[in-house]
């Protein structure tokens, strides 16, 4: 995969935490990206080479430049070095724009985008909020858009304007941890069932069919609207998720739950070998029932594809030609990927010998 080096064109400090980061195109030669979709920055941190995946907020319809928007997370390697660090006129190592939380544009469709957005959420939902503005006319959108409070609501005065410019077609809902006294701008608290029943209700009304639903936030808040859908009786199929990690609690889980799993298919201690083609080159090597395919690759200094390391953004999918693989995590993938054999090597386990992957 061929790297990029693009060059900070502005910096915008959107909130205390977070910041946007506009790059010049290279050799003024515009990036090729869809809306949803998110850079993979390649920095260097104490002499240690570490990847993080940001999502674009630009619009490939409207901007001349791409953006990414990164918010502090505490103790954050990464998102703290790149705040306190990055400078107008720097050069980043990126990887080229990747993702499928995505959709099909045209001027000829008509339906409602439903977009659920907690804190940096907001980035990737940010790109196809405008661009469904910009190339369908038809089209409405709805941002339920929550915050701990008014001042962590980044590009807040973008979306006062949008709500001005499209007044007809994008309604915003708002959802605040703490509100002021006599707050009446939307819903206060936290995000649950019943507060998703009450605003889905006060949105326009449009038919099933003609409505899609895309979530990015922290993982709580999306696994609350995931559980409301299923007792409000919504079509799950309509409903994209987003995400760029798991807390380590979750890994913990996880870990135990593969190491279960190879118990059950009686994996060997050493575990099985995997064949890898990528890139003309054919890799073998054997994986142990505690590590990952590309954890693996990686400490045999095998140069994989990768963003997120979590299965969350599919920058490592390759396609499992020959036996068995076992996911940690499979939201990123369609169901018709998983039918058709796709894998991700970050959260991917062989369970039988004779593994084959090819990555394109």
């Amino acid at each position: 995969m061929n790297h990029l080096y693009l060059k900070i064109r502005n910096i915008t400090k959107e909130t205390a935490e977070a910041i946007t980061v506009e790059f010049e195109n290279p050799d003024n030669e515009p990036i090729s990206y869809q809306a949803g979709q998110f850079l993979t920055l390649i920095v260097n941190i104490k002499g240690e080479s570490v990847r993080r995946a940001y999502s674009l907020c630009t619009s490939p319809l409207i901007h001349q430049h791409p953006a990414v928007t990164i918010k502090r997370i505490k103790g954050g390697l990464v998102s703290n070095y790149l705040n306190d660090t990055l400078k107008v006129g720097d050069t980043v190592e990126v990887l080229p724009p990747m993702g499928v939380f995505t959709t099909e544009f045209s001027e000829n469709n008509r339906r409602h985008l439903v977009l659920f957005g907690g804190g940096s959420g907001i980035t990737p939902l940010m790109s196809l909020l405008l661009t469904t503005l910009q190339s369908e006319p038809k089209s409405m959108v709805s941002l339920i858009y929550a915050n701990r409070d008014a001042d962590s609501i980044i590009f807040k005065k973008k979306i006062e304007d949008l709500q001005i410019q499209f007044k007809d077609r994008f309604n915003l809902v708002q959802i605040w941890e703490k509100t002021p006294l006599f707050w009446s701008k939307g819903h206060k608290g936290l995000l649950n069932t019943k507060m998703i029943r009450k605003i889905l209700d006060s949105l326009p009304k449009s038919t099933a069919e003609a409505t899609e639903y895309f979530m990015c936030g922290p993982n709580p808040m999306m696994e609350v609207i995931q559980k409301a859908f299923i007792e409000l009786k919504l079509p799950l199929d309509k409903l994209r998720k987003e995400s760029f990690g798991i807390s380590p609690e979750e890994a913990a889980t996880k870990k135990a739950s593969i190491l279960e799993e190879s118990q059950k298919n009686n994996v060997p201690t050493e575990g099985y070998e995997v064949t890898v083609r990528y890139d003309g080159e054919e890799h073998k090597f054997m994986v142990p029932p505690d590590k990952s395919i590309l954890q693996t690759a990686l400490a045999l200094d095998i140069d994989l594809p990768y963003s997120c390391q979590s299965g969350m953004c599919t920058a490592c999918m390759g396609k499992c030609v020959a036996g068995k693989v076992k996911l940690d995590e499979e939201d990123a993938l369609t169901p018709k990927e998983l039918d058709q054999g796709y894998v991700l090597t970050c959260v991917g386990h062989p369970m039988s010998e004779g593994v084959v992957i090819v990555i394109d």
